[in-house]
C-alpha cells in the first residue's frame, strides 16, 4: 500500500465525526435562557472532537465574550493592539507581515501563525512554551513588545466597564472579570475556529476524484511519497505532527527555539511543526516569516537546507524537477478552505 493510500485509509477509519464550521462572524444571539447552554461545535468531517477543559465548555455567552475580547484593544497597555491586530480573519487568523507590530510600533520576534484548528494544538507558541489555550492568553498581553500590559491591570480595567461585567457574569456563573474568566473566555472563542473543507478534503472524504486536477494529484503523490518526504511531519487530519523539528532553515539560528523552554541543546533550532491547512493564505512562512512564498518554501526543502546541528533526518536534497515543484505547490494550494466565513 502506498504511503498516500495508507494515510488516507487510516485517516478515514480512525476519524469519523462529521460536521461543518462554527462561523466566527455569525450572530450567536439566542434567548437568555439558552445562552448559557453548551454550544455545539460543528467539527469538520474527518476531524476528532477536541479536548476541552471541563470548567470551560463553550457556551454562547462565553464565546461571545471571548470574541469581543479578541477584537478589543483594551487588552493592550495603550489600547492600540488587539489579538485580532496580528491574527486577521481575512488571512485565516494569521498576519500579512513577517513580524507583527506591537505597541509603540515594535516588531515581534516570531511570525504570528494562523489560528484555525488551534483547539487541537497540544502546545502553543513556536517553542511550545505552554500547553493550553487558557495558559497562552497572558503571553501576548504581558509581552513588552506585544501588548506590554499586566493581566491584573487588564482585569481591573474590564471591571470598570459595566457591559463587560455583565457579560462575564452571564458567561461564568456570576463571576466577574478576573484572570481565570478572562483567559477562559478568549480560549473558548478560539475553540470555535475550525477549517477542514478544502478541495483535498472533498477528494479524500467525499471521494470526489474531480476535486483535484492532474497537477494537484501529482503534487499529492509527491507530498505523501518518499519523493517529497512531506508527510512525515505534515500528516494526519491537520497536516502537522505537532512535534518540534529543526528544518535546516539556518546553520546558526538567531532564535534557540524549543531549547528556550527545555534548556536542552538537542532542542536548539527546533520549532513546532505548523499545520499546512490554508497555507496558501498565511504567508510569510517559518517561525520568523523569512520565506515569502510557497515556492520559496519548496525550494528550501528541495535544497536540503542548511547544515544545522539538530536538523531532521528527513531534511535532505530531494532532487525535485521544476514540474515537481510546481505540482507540489499546486497541491498545497488545494488545502485552502474557501468555505470559512471572513
Amino acid at each position: 500500500m502506498s504511503n498516500f493510500r495508507f494515510f488516507a485509509f487510516t485517516s478515514l477509519v480512525s476519524l469519523s465525526l462529521t460536521g461543518g464550521f462554527y462561523s466566527c462572524t455569525k450572530d450567536t444571539t439566542v434567548p437568555s435562557n439558552t445562552a448559557d447552554l453548551p454550544l455545539t461545535l460543528n467539527i469538520p468531517k474527518g476531524f476528532p472532537y477536541p479536548s476541552i477543559p471541563s470548567d470551560n465548555i463553550p457556551t454562547v455567552n462565553r464565546v461571545n465574550l471571548g470574541k469581543k475580547l479578541f477584537y478589543d484593544p483594551v487588552l493592550s497597555v495603550d489600547s492600540s493592539i488587539a489579538c485580532a491586530s496580528c491574527h486577521h480573519e481575512y488571512t485565516y487568523f494569521s498576519d500579512t507581515i513577517a513580524l507583527s507590530l506591537g505597541v509603540y510600533g515594535q516588531h515581534g520576534k516570531r511570525n504570528a501563525p494562523g489560528l484555525y484548528n488551534v483547539a487541537y494544538a497540544p502546545y502553543l507558541f513556536w517553542d511550545g512554551g505552554v500547553n493550553t489555550l487558557e495558559e497562552q492568553i497572558p503571553g501576548p498581553i504581558q509581552n513588552p513588545i506585544e501588548m506590554d500590559n499586566n493581566i491584573n491591570l487588564v482585569v481591573a480595567r474590564l471591571a470598570k466597564h459595566p457591559e463587560y461585567v455583565q457579560m462575564f457574569k452571564a458567561a461564568y456563573d456570576g463571576e466577574g472579570p478576573d484572570v481565570s474568566t478572562l483567559t477562559r473566555a478568549i480560549a473558548s472563542y478560539e475553540r470555535t475556529l475550525y477549517s477542514g473543507n478544502s478541495r483535498y478534503d472533498e477528494y479524500l472524504q467525499d471521494g470526489d476524484t474531480s476535486a483535484l486536477n492532474a497537477s494537484e494529484k501529482r503534487g499529492m503523490n509527491i507530498f505523501f511519497g518518499e519523493k517529497g518526504e512531506c508527510f512525515h511531519c505534515h500528516g494526519e487530519y491537520n497536516f502537522t505532527s505537532n512535534a518540534f523539528e529543526d528544518n535546516g532553515l539556518y546553520a546558526v539560528y538567531p532564535d534557540s527555539g524549543r531549547m528556550r523552554i527545555t534548556l536542552n541543546p538537542a532542542d536548539y533550532g527546533k520549532f513546532k511543526v505548523p499545520s499546512l491547512r490554508n497555507c496558501d493564505k498565511t504567508a510569510p512562512y517559518m517561525f520568523d516569516g523569512s520565506l515569502k512564498t510557497l515556492d520559496d518554501v519548496v525550494d528550501h526543502y528541495n535544497s536540503g537546507g542548511q547544515p544545522s546541528p539538530n536538523k531532521s533526518f528527513f531534511i535532505k536534497p530531494l532532487g525535485l524537477t521544476d514540474q515537481d515543484k510546481t505540482d507540489l505547490v499546486n497541491f498545497l494550494k488545494a488545502l485552502t478552505d474557501t468555505t470559512v466565513v471572513h
